[in-house]
């Protein structure tokens, strides 16, 4: 039975210069709606830890989250998701800095903005300021990556840097370490203390 992995992975090979047809043909069997856009991995898994954590289940609800490889990519998907391709409802999470891209990529492919939530840094940033340093940091230990980050804190390039500043970097230091610690941190906040464009992105959907 087909399921919305299978349609991620058909846009994904559409995007890449494939044919749209199994797309669309998916788009249309699973009563797809609402395609979420959003930078990398990292972030698809913060948004799908937090909509477990609420009890939702996206994809029955008609809802793709989708990984588009960059922000570059953006008016490529919202090309062929949005009104000139299945005529998906767009959403999704950008970073302060690569805002502007959105908004031409979004302008060129007839979609509307107003879905679309902004990070001031990127979302990792606003994940380790929700839940604190400290906390942050117990579970890098909780995780076995103590030493790790040890040993990175000991680099001259991270000597007088912030704290939450080393803490991002750090996230993005090892393949797979941002994705992991995406669910992770999700998985740590109170309820309350869930970063505005993330809540605003869920309530959205």
């Amino acid at each position: 039975m087909a399921d919305m992995r299978a349609f991620r992975d058909a846009v994904g090979e559409w995007a890449g210069g494939g044919c749209g047809g199994e797309a669309g043909e998916l788009a249309v069997r699973l009563g797809v709606r609402t395609a979420v856009l959003l930078e990398g991995l990292s972030d698809l898994a913060a948004v799908e830890a937090l909509a477990e954590r609420r009890g939702r289940d996206l994809a029955s609800e008609g809802v793709c989250v989708l990984s588009m490889g960059g922000a570059m990519n953006v008016g490529r998907y919202a090309g062929l998701l949005g009104p000139p391709g299945l005529g998906l409802r767009l959403a999704g999470l950008c970073d302060v800095r690569e805002e502007p891209f959105y908004e031409r990529g979004l302008q060129r492919a007839g979609a509307p903005y107003r879905d679309f939530f902004v990070c001031v840094a990127d979302l990792e940033d606003e994940l380790i300021r929700a839940l604190g340093t400290a906390r942050v940091e117990e579970i890098v230990r909780d995780e076995g990556d103590l030493r790790a980050w040890q040993t990175f804190l000991r680099q001259p390039a991270q000597d007088g840097r912030p704290r939450h500043q080393q803490l991002r970097r750090f996230l993005g230091t090892k393949k797979g370490r941002k994705i992991r610690y995406g669910r992770l941190l999700v998985e740590a906040l109170e309820p309350e203390r869930v970063p505005a464009p993330l809540d605003d992105l869920l309530t959205s959907l």
